[in-house]
């Protein structure tokens, strides 16, 4: 057994004893292991972001949230392989630096046929690397869209000028080569497609602002995408 289908069959043996607790010398001798090795293996699933706790006391052991953890995964070995491919953009795109957990996570829950589809993949994708966005920046982006709140942007246009918007977000929109934000712009009193690789710095705020329908502004409004 290789320690990614240890750890997935740790996950598994905890989501059905839920609520019962696990020792680890218990898990350890399923598994034929030290209880070193169980500890840093349990270690690894929670700082992968798998809900699993220790509970202290007489009878303490480990434990998962069943409720908040990922079952196992029902899909064909093709499914399998585009959602490796979706999830190889990060540092660019909206919630790219969570992406590589959510990658481990879906792994962690894919049947056997499949994860071994993947791991044949592994070798064989390649992202050409382009200029990351600033985290940042990005989880300002984040939050704004998500809360419906003004952003104000440091922006660098296409010929170069430099200048300070306050806009209101609407959505985030994936071109052929580049993510967009899609907000209403005070400054130009219009809705504007401002590219992410383009901000030297986005400030979030507390102001809230009307909240709009992504797809209704682009239909209506002709937003100009460059």
């Amino acid at each position: 057994m290789t320690r990614l289908d240890r750890l997935f069959a740790l996950t598994e043996r905890l989501r059905a004893a839920s609520p019962r607790l696990v020792t680890v010398a218990v898990l350890a001798a399923e598994h034929d292991v030290s209880e070193r090795t169980i500890q840093r293996d349990l270690q690894t699933l929670m700082a992968s972001g798998v809900p699993v706790r220790f509970e202290d006391g007489r009878r303490g052991g480990w434990t998962i949230d069943a409720q908040h953890s990922l079952p196992p995964l029902n899909l064909t070995e093709g499914e399998a392989v585009a959602v490796l491919l979706a999830l190889t953009e990060t540092g660019r795109m909206p919630y790219g630096s969570t992406a590589e957990s959510a990658l481990r996570k879906v792994r962690a829950g894919l049947g056997s046929r499949a994860k071994d589809h993947v791991g044949q993949w592994d070798s064989q994708v390649a992202v050409v690397a382009k200029e990351p966005v600033a985290r940042d920046i990005l989880r300002a982006i984040e939050t704004a869209v998500t809360t419906s709140t003004a952003l104000t942007l440091d922006y660098t246009a296409g010929d170069g000028a430099m200048s300070e918007r306050v806009v209101e977000p609407v959505g985030m929109l994936r071109g052929q080569d580049h993510w967009y934000l899609i907000a209403w712009c005070r400054t130009r009193q219009g809705f504007r497609a401002f590219r992410t690789d383009r901000m030297r710095r986005a400030t979030g705020s507390d102001e809230p602002v009307a909240r709009r329908d992504l797809s209704a502004v682009l239909r209506e409004e002709g937003v100009q995408i460059r």
